[in-house]
């Protein structure tokens, strides 16, 4: 059965393949004070589009981040039942994800920074920038931001999606764009459930999320609310692999205002309102509460202001941050502090915009700890189809509540624990053109005081601890190819050399990114036929390595799209984290239509 699959595959890729939008220099980059074009941009930033999303082998957000070198999305279950992301080999409370520039990280933990309350029906584009970030984005974001981008449409269409699989999977959805052109409305309704690969691996995820923009004269009012609900079988996810019978349901909220206006056509400002929640309940023995039970439930509630200036000195972005976190757990206690962001930066061009530097500093207040700075400067210099580049920041990370008042049987955190810092540059070369697309950069990371939980010896408790320094370097390639309209290929490798500067312990999160990822991608198309495979070659330091196949068939007509999607064609068994085993074979077959209203 599993040649059969293979074949068929594998027949698929060489009927057809989807060639790639080439418009990405015309996309523009989400900044947190100067939005800016992509051909613009010193930073090292990836950014996946639209078509790209839709015709990757993937079933949630998470898994197309996946397919992209330097990204490291390490699940725990399927379809992103569960999933910490890390950039360059950091840790996973070192990333900051944003949906449309709104903070999703957890004060809790890291563990529910990726639920995200739509699916990717939703999603116009997926920006991954790689490198450090906090001057532009204050606290969390170490090693990169990720800002997940969603958008309403001026048309006014239905869509419907369904899809089946393998272990009783299912999922439906409805999704619609309404309005007119000046005030836009976007909702989308979803529900995907499974009895789950192997023994309490079932989940039932809901989704539902609303989105609108209104716009005014020399502006735009924009409103967006989400709530999504995850009930998930954890077989072994947080303890011993031993321990099958855990069980956890998470609820996710969002809800944003903003408003953003040019006073003319040098000075703009934009301000936002937000409000995340989560809630989430693990039990230990899935039909025993009373034999382990974990309730916790955070708000973070704030808002944000945004100035720019544009003279003949430059752009002058200034802004502000305020926002409250709270805390309510029968295991963390009460908890609550104020974090405080301010931050500024300069944007300069020379020698007709070839000659890019942009200079900036931000720092970090909190009412219940100390103040942090992080200056940092991007440079970049374009000559034709070559670009090269370069940036050199601080960044810091304070802990979460989870690394500073959980207790448990197995773990201890650890109320004195210290911010960890880090030094971080890189600097790379792209060759850009309508068919090619080359990139090379290397980059390093010296942190101190990082924290990790650690243990003396096997059989000790897990606790919390700033166990020293680290020092990360590594080089990532880049390549993308279209041969012709209906073939194209892209392949990426990453390298990444962890160096911990401390006593020999035993690490639980410190030692497991990848050192060796590569990935290639193989895309063509013939008439009303698409189809992509990929694959993903992932070596871990402290799991060893495996081979991933992926490989996605669609069929498009004018309104209506049917796919055949399999992933991990070859059966390959492997861990991404935690020793949990993840899906073998797993074969879907869904579907879109949309029609005008």
């Amino acid at each position: 059965m599993k040649k059969t699959i293979l074949s068929a595959a594998l027949l698929a890729l060489f009927v057809s393949v989807h060639a790639q939008e080439r418009t990405i220099d015309e996309v523009e980059l989400t900044g947190k004070l100067v939005n800016m074009p992509f051909k613009k941009s010193n930073v090292n930033i990836t950014v996946i589009t639209k078509s790209e999303i839709q015709n990757s082998p993937a079933q949630s957000i998470e898994e197309v981040i996946a397919y992209y070198t330097g990204a490291d999305i390490r699940k725990r279950g399927a379809n992103g039942v569960q999933t910490d992301i890390s950039l360059r080999g950091s840790s996973f409370e070192q990333v900051l994800v944003l949906v449309n520039g709104v903070r999703m990280n957890d004060a809790q933990t890291g563990h529910n920074t990726m639920n995200f309350p739509f699916d990717l029906a939703s999603v116009e584009k997926i920006e991954i920038l790689k490198g450090p970030a906090a001057r532009r984005y204050g606290q969390g974001a170490y090693a990169g931001v990720v800002n997940v981008v969603t958008k309403v449409s001026a048309e006014n269409n239905l869509t419907i999606n369904g899809e089946v699989g393998d272990f009783s999977t299912h999922g439906f959805g409805v999704a619609a764009n309404f309005g007119g052109e000046k005030f836009r409305n976007f909702i989308q309704v979803n529900n995907t459930e499974s009895d789950g690969y192997r023994y309490n691996t079932d989940y039932k995820i809901k989704n539902i999320w609303y989105q609108n923009q209104f716009d005014i004269e020399n502006g735009k009012v924009k409103f967006q609310a989400g709530i999504q609900e995850k009930k998930f079988g954890a077989n072994g996810f947080y303890a011993s692999p031993a321990f099958k019978d855990q069980y956890e349901e998470v609820q996710t909220s969002l809800v944003a205002a903003s408003l953003e206006k040019n006073v003319n056509e040098n000075l703009g400002f934009a301000t936002r309102l937000y409000w995340r929640r989560t809630q989430d309940m693990y039990l230990f023995i899935r039909n025993n509460p009373a034999a382990y039970r974990n309730m916790h439930i955070g708000n973070n509630v704030g808002i944000d202001a945004n100035v720019n200036y544009k003279s003949e000195l430059g752009i002058t972005g200034l802004g502000v941050d305020v926002r409250k976190e709270f805390l309510e757990s029968n295991r963390l206690g009460s908890r609550e502090r104020t974090v405080t962001n301010a931050f500024l930066e300069h944007h300069l061009s020379f020698f007709d915009e070839k000659l890019n530097i942009t200079p900036g500093i931000s720092f970090t207040s909190f009412s219940n700890d100390k103040t942090y700075f992080y200056p940092g400067i991007d440079a970049s210099f374009t000559n034709g189809n070559s670009k090269f580049f370069g940036n050199f920041s601080k960044v810091n990370r304070i802990p979460t509540y989870t690394d500073l008042y959980y207790v448990s049987p197995s773990e201890q955190g650890n109320a004195n624990l210290v911010a960890e810092e880090a030094l971080t540059g890189e600097f790379g070369y792209i060759f850009k053109t309508n068919k090619t697309l080359l990139k090379a950069s290397a980059f390093w990371r010296k942190s101190d005081n990082a924290i990790d939980w650690q243990k003396a010896t096997p059989t000790s408790p897990w606790t919390a601890q700033n166990i020293g320094k680290i020092e990360t370097k590594g080089v990532e390639l880049e390549a993308d190819y279209q041969f012709a309209s209906w073939i194209g290929t892209s392949v990426g490798y990453t390298y990444i050399d962890n160096q911990r500067l401390a006593s020999n312990i035993v690490s639980r999160y410190s030692l497991d990114n990848l050192k060796h990822q590569f990935v290639a991608k193989l895309r063509n198309k013939f008439g009303n036929f698409s189809n992509e495979l990929i694959y993903r070659h992932n070596d871990r330091v402290s799991l060893g390595s495996y081979n991933l196949l992926d490989n996605k068939l669609n069929y498009n007509a004018k309104q209506f799209n049917i796919y055949v999607l399999v992933n991990n064609i070859t059966n390959v068994k492997y861990t991404e984290t935690s020793l949990v085993e993840m899906p073998g074979t797993w074969f879907h077959l869904g579907f879109t239509y949309q029609f005008k209203l």
